[in-house]
């Protein structure tokens, strides 16, 4: 029999979050906010009352689109749409274009 393999996660620390009740349309704005910053290839800034952080991300980023629902099996959960950027905090910028499908 072979033992169980032991996974290492790294630790999660959070840097800014905020959760907040908005319109669609003022989620829209947001998200259109963040996506012309990104184009832009500088800083990402998000601001939350006194909270507010900054980060570049590189040209080419891992992107993950998640629908989750949460709640008994039988009966009405919650459901959620989750957008994520992810990218080694010291990888190389290899110049390359974020292709979003």
């Amino acid at each position: 029999m072979t033992p169980p393999v032991e996974v290492t996660r790294m630790p999660e620390e959070v840097l800014f979050e905020t959760e907040s009740v908005r319109s669609r349309s003022e989620v829209a704005t947001y998200l259109r906010n963040v996506a012309d910053a990104l184009e832009g290839e500088g800083a990402v800034t998000l601001s939350a009352g006194d909270q507010s952080m900054s980060v570049t991300p590189p040209r080419r980023v891992e992107f993950e689109v998640k629908v989750e629902r949460e709640g008994p099996a039988d009966g009405p959960g919650e459901l959620g749409l989750e957008l994520e950027l992810e990218w080694d905090e010291d990888a190389p910028d290899d110049g390359g274009d974020l292709t979003i499908e």
